[in-house]
């Protein structure tokens, strides 16, 4: 259940973002567009008290209530970024907005970039670590929360070797090719 409701959270962040945007730029409808992407929170509000609900009335921990924390931490650390990138794509392409700058490539601003991207996976990482410590205390039953312990271990190697790579740009930042 908790899996099927994660999909439908997933689904409905990108409608209300699409709805938005749509309603914003397609409409002219700017309050309502504002409106619609104030919503995608909610969509993550009504996922975690579900995990934690089903949680506390005895079920099992699975992958999936590990994933709820996660997929929350995800869409704090990285939410805004992914709705301010399609704003900036709809405004270009329906309303005359600047053309979007590409991401860089090669050298100190890609690396900056890379540390960047590295900084919001490790905001994400200690809200969603939070979140799953969060449900090991409420449900204070350690044999049904093993999972969830679990997943904050996967998530800190994970972020660590997220680290190696994203800070490897700055030691040896990637350089253009004459082809490239």
């Amino acid at each position: 259940m908790i899996m099927a409701l994660i999909i439908g959270c997933e689904i409905a962040f990108w409608v209300l973002v699409l709805a938005g945007l749509s309603a914003r730029y397609l409409l002219g409808w700017r309050k309502i567009g504002g409106l619609l992407l104030i919503g995608t929170p909610i969509v993550d509000l009504i996922l975690i008290v579900v995990t934690v609900i089903d949680l506390k009335n005895g079920t099992m921990a699975s992958f999936a209530h590990g994933l709820a924390a996660v997929y929350i931490g995800v869409t704090v650390g990285f939410g805004h970024r992914m709705i301010r990138w399609a704003d900036q794509r709809f405004a270009y392409r329906y309303a005359g907005g600047a053309k979007p700058e590409k991401a860089p490539k090669y050298g100190k601003e890609h690396a900056r970039s890379e540390r960047q991207g590295w900084y919001r996976h490790l905001l994400s990482g200690v809200i969603g670590a939070s979140l799953l410590y969060g449900m090991i205390l409420f449900v204070d039953d350690p044999s049904r929360t093993e999972q969830l312990g679990g997943m904050i271990i996967k998530w800190a190697v994970i972020l660590g070797i997220d680290f190696l790579i994203s800070f490897s740009f700055t030691l040896w930042p990637k350089k253009q090719t004459l082809s490239g």
